[in-house]
């Protein structure tokens, strides 16, 4: 029975096979665009989350002067960290890795080409917190960190603009007044979050910095990698409890340093994302309610043009339920051709998509196979009042239908 309805409806199909296209049009749009919006969306949280990945995973960056935002001064006045401050910080248990850092803006000199960069002075601590990797070469020694020597570990963006192809490895270049040794070079690390480049930067032994480039011992930031298995929050208020004390903050008084927890911006990022990917695929499933109204209004008049075949059924000694599968076989097979057609759409969009937006491909199997079945649920839903007016018609005045 349902391989004869399935057969009936099928022919019905073919012998209107243009108006049977545009009806299934909406559902193919419906289908295509959830499942793009859903895709695209997580591939968009993916490069988020790569990106805040990339700064450092569990990592805390201590500046000076109050948050921003509400409730925030947002002032730069508070007096910046000293080395005991950095010392201080890297007793506190929980932590894989603590180095003060300071930056400033140079301008790079090798041969001919100059570049404008940051300058970064840190320890070797530094490069653990950010995971920073060599592409090759060596990052400065404790020696060299100590006596303040002008060696310096370049990024992927500098050596482009200085040295273009070259291994910059062993040759010296000039920051600002100074020569400088180029000791090793960094792997590439892309855009952050924010959109700053990660790999315009010079990497030098803060010590250095501080007596070459800005004159003062001051340390304008610490970066903090929490250990794996250490509490996040726990060690954020042993933090906050030792910087208050150091730095003589009353009782009643507000920090006068703010802490970035990369982690907590990852899953505030990541949340913002997919809650605007929810939003979007509920706007594109709107079209899924459009395509399954077009499949009701075609599937009534199919139901009016076959009054009479339906009589003929009906006289012969089809019952009810016959004639309700029948139609409701040919809504569903509609919407199912829709569906699938959908899910072929959807798939080239989203690769397209994902090449223009920079973000990874990703398809999820359950949630196309979702989609794909809520097209084949719209059929039912959709197609059922049809069906149900066809089977209730009277065979004596549907014979008798013109």
């Amino acid at each position: 029975m349902f391989w004869s309805a399935l057969r009936l409806a099928l022919s019905a199909i073919r012998r209107n096979i243009a108006r049977s296209m545009l009806t299934v049009l909406g559902v193919v749009i419906g289908v295509a665009a959830v499942i793009t919006m859903v895709n695209v969306g997580a591939g968009a949280t993916q490069a988020v989350s790569d990106q805040i990945a990339s700064l450092g995973s569990n990592l805390l960056m201590v500046r000076p002067g109050q948050r921003l935002g509400p409730g925030g001064g947002g002032g730069t006045r508070a007096p910046p960290f000293r080395a005991a401050d950095v010392e201080a910080v890297s007793r506190l248990p929980g932590l894989s890795a603590v180095s003060g850092f300071e930056t400033t803006g140079v301008v790079a000199v090798f041969g001919a080409e100059n570049w404008s960069t940051s300058a970064v002075g840190a320890n070797r601590p530094y490069f653990a917190a950010r995971k920073l990797e060599l592409a090759s070469g060596r990052i400065f020694n404790e020696a060299e960190e100590e006596a303040g020597r002008a060696v310096c570990v370049l990024g992927q963006t500098v050596r482009k603009e200085l040295y273009r192809e070259r291994n910059p490895v062993g040759t010296r270049l000039r920051v600002r007044q100074f020569s400088c040794e180029v000791i090793g070079l960094l792997k590439a690390k892309g855009q952050a979050a924010m959109g700053q480049d990660q790999d315009d930067v010079i990497l030098l032994p803060l010590r250095t910095v501080q007596r070459r480039l800005t004159g003062s011992q001051d340390i304008g930031s610490i970066a903090i990698a929490v250990a794996d298995e250490a509490s996040g929050d726990r060690v954020k208020s042993q933090l906050a409890e030792l910087l208050r004390e150091r730095r003589r903050i009353g009782r009643n008084e507000d920090d006068d340093f703010n802490v970035l927890d990369t982690r907590q911006i990852a899953e505030a990022a990541t949340g913002t994302t997919k809650v605007m990917t929810a939003l979007l695929a509920a706007v594109a499933a709107v079209s899924l309610v459009v395509g399954g109204i077009g499949i009701m209004n075609v599937m009534l008049v199919s139901v009016t043009e076959r009054t009479r075949e339906i009589g003929v059924r009906l006289a012969i000694g089809a019952l009810e339920g016959d004639v309700l599968l029948q139609f409701l076989i040919e809504a569903v097979t509609l919407s199912v051709i829709g569906g699938l057609l959908g899910l072929v759409v959807a798939v080239i969009a989203t690769a397209i998509l994902a090449q223009v937006m920079h973000v990874p491909l990703i398809f999820d199997p359950l949630t196309n196979l979702m989609a794909f079945s809520i097209s084949a649920t719209v059929g039912v839903i959709f197609g059922y009042f049809p069906a149900r007016r066809a089977a209730r018609l009277d065979p004596i005045d549907a014979l008798r239908h013109e």
